[in-house]
């Protein structure tokens, strides 16, 4: 049952760690899921204007909530520097609310696995709680563009298979995708032929890995033989010598939300 009532705190310190965070973050406690029934941290991250002009912006949900912001939270101590890659964005005139729930720790990869018969995977409860529980709540204490072609969805590894899957199996809530060093591989690679016969959906996918780990080509392939457009609503990056790491997301970051968001 959704929260009556929403206590959205300003993000100021971590238990151990003096926060590294740039702009405006909010956090919600212990944000519960039915769909799940676990209860879960929210961070949401809002523009520079936000609260200098009556504007509504786009929303990116994205996966992974302590590893974006803050380097106290984040794995191994290295974040994906997602405040300072917005907060430079929106130089250049680009603005989003960032919403970031937290991953599940030990049930993670069931949570971001959306295929019941690979490891009882809890994909698609996770996804639902985020299109009937978690987008309601943001549409209503934040200013939003709700509709589809504003609402995005982003994550890597496990969170970029998740975003995938959401892309094209919610994708009444979500318009755009982006997809960082998949783990395709899930399931013996059971992405695929749950897309191989699934409509093309009208939206941007922003796709990429490094040489240094899995490859998503063969996604790309797939995707351009689906009808999008490398030159157009689809961006797939190969980045020489980059491993499967938070560093490298976070290098990556700044291109494929320009890309998503203009």
């Amino acid at each position: 049952m959704q929260q009556a009532v929403t206590q959205w705190e300003i993000y100021t310190h971590t238990v151990q760690h003096p926060p590294t965070i740039s702009g405006r973050v909010r956090i919600l406690r212990g944000a519960y899921s039915p769909q799940l029934d676990v209860q879960r941290d929210v961070i949401v991250y809002l523009p520079p204007s936000y609260h200098d002009a009556d504007m509504r912006y786009p929303v990116v949900y994205m996966q992974d909530g302590q590893n974006l912001f803050d380097a106290g939270t984040a794995f191994g101590g290295q974040e994906w520097h997602v405040d300072e890659t917005m907060e430079q964005l929106a130089t250049e005139g680009i603005e989003a609310i960032i919403v970031a729930p937290y991953h599940g720790g030990e049930k993670r990869i069931q949570e971001y696995n959306p295929f019941p018969h690979v490891w009882r995977g809890k994909g698609q409860l996770y996804l639902d709680w985020l299109r009937d529980t978690l987008k309601p709540l943001i549409d209503r204490d934040f200013r939003t563009l709700p509709e589809r072609e504003h609402t995005g969805i982003l994550g890597s590894s496990m969170g970029g298979l998740i975003s995938m899957y959401a892309f094209f199996h919610r994708s009444e809530t979500f318009g755009f995708a982006g997809v960082m060093s998949p783990a395709f591989w899930i399931g013996s690679g059971a992405i695929y032929a749950s897309l191989q016969d699934a409509p093309y959906i009208d939206g941007k996918i922003y796709l990429d890995n490094g040489t240094r780990e899995t490859s998503a080509r063969r996604m790309n392939a797939l995707l351009i033989k689906k009808g999008y457009n490398p030159c157009g609503n689809l961006l797939y990056v190969v980045e020489q010598d980059a491993e499967h790491t938070e560093s490298a997301w976070a290098r990556r970051m700044p291109d494929a939300l320009r890309f998503l968001l203009r």
